[in-house]
């Protein structure tokens, strides 16, 4: 029988993409989104496609009652999902300095509340979308998963706490997980079918490839760091890569695999510079460079080891920048402002 997965956040930016590739192999799909930073159309869009038998969602807050949806999902002898993916979070650095009190409520008792849900209705296995934000700044690179938690911001400081209740909930109630710390997320879906519509999207690729495209304006909002150009390295996974990861982790699980916690990334890094420079080489545009607000609690470089998720998972990426920046192209040009609210 085909396996049921219940995907939270699953018409944000990552979510969407996943959701779209589980339903690709062969999974069936249930998504819950409360639309706040997520999107319907992506998910009207992948209905229609594989059908409601196939995939359905519910637009339900995290922190409300989920009850409802767990009993509705629960066939006769059978647990409600043989597992949960959660990406449901707010994730923004910046606006999580200056609203600690949102990020702290958001991710914390999202997490909790449907921890609470998957423990009465027996849904035993999680795939936890976390974030390399939890390290805070890097004492050395690349970052393994034994490098000391120290978050700079509140957005790492709830990841991480979330990650700790997710452990006890595995400790005392044997819920099985695996923890994937994401770094630098880019691309869309190969096809261009599915991508980002963040506005503003804080995210770095994208914003060069919509300034590039005439979409929106482009700015440097990085502030001058210890590297060789003085710009941020960082780890950009591609979306697809990244998701994929997610598929061998659920996998690795129903393999009876034990709990684990995982970093993702390519095991390389590429500057801000280096970026511009290559959405430039895509494109055959030039980027004109205007500085802005430099953006906080950000640091200088950032790489993830990814040895851990190649043994334990058996993942490692397939797509370059060069990947992740067509793909991005693609959609961008099919959806310049993203899906319509």
């Amino acid at each position: 029988m085909d396996k049921k997965i219940l995907i939270t956040g699953a018409g944000g930016y990552i979510g969407s993409v996943a959701t779209y590739l589980f339903l690709q192999n062969g999974y069936e799909v249930v998504g819950v989104d409360n639309f706040s930073t997520g999107y319907r159309h992506p998910l009207d869009l992948l209905q229609s496609k594989f059908g409601k038998e196939k995939f359905r969602f519910y637009e339900q807050d995290l922190q409300q009652e989920l009850n409802s949806i767990f009993e509705k999902e629960t066939k006769s002898g059978g647990a409600a999902f043989d597992a949960v993916v959660h990406y449901a979070a707010h994730c923004l650095v910046d606006e999580s300095m200056k609203k600690p009190e949102k990020y702290f409520k958001n991710n914390l008792l999202g997490t909790l509340n449907l921890l609470e849900n998957m423990t009465k209705y027996e849904v035993m296995n999680l795939v936890f979308s976390s974030t390399c934000a939890v390290y805070g700044e890097a004492e050395y690179v690349p970052v393994d998963e034994k490098h000391p938690t120290k978050p700079s911001n509140p957005y790492g400081e709830s990841k991480l706490m979330a990650e700790k209740i997710i452990g006890w909930f595995g400790n005392l109630k044997d819920i099985r997980y695996c923890i994937l710390r994401y770094f630098n997320v880019c691309g869309a879906s190969d096809d261009g079918l599915v991508g980002d519509s963040k506005k503003p999207s804080s995210l770095l690729v994208q914003n060069t490839i919509r300034g590039v495209l005439g979409i929106e304006q482009f700015f440097l909002t990085c502030q001058e760091v210890d590297t060789p150009d003085k710009t941020p390295i960082r780890d950009y996974v591609d979306v697809v890569d990244l998701n994929e990861a997610h598929l061998k982790a659920l996998e690795y699980l129903f393999n009876g695999g034990k709990s684990e916690i995982v970093n993702l990334g390519t095991g390389t890094g590429n500057s801000v510079l280096e970026i511009v420079r290559e959405v430039e080489k895509a494109t055959g545009k030039k980027i004109e460079l205007k500085k802005t607000t430099s953006r906080q609690g950000e640091y200088a470089k950032m790489i993830a080891s990814i040895e851990k998720a190649g043994k334990v998972l058996g993942w490692k990426p397939k797509r370059r920048i060069e990947d992740s920046i067509k793909s991005l192209i693609k959609w961008y040009r099919g959806h310049p402002n993203g899906w319509e609210k």
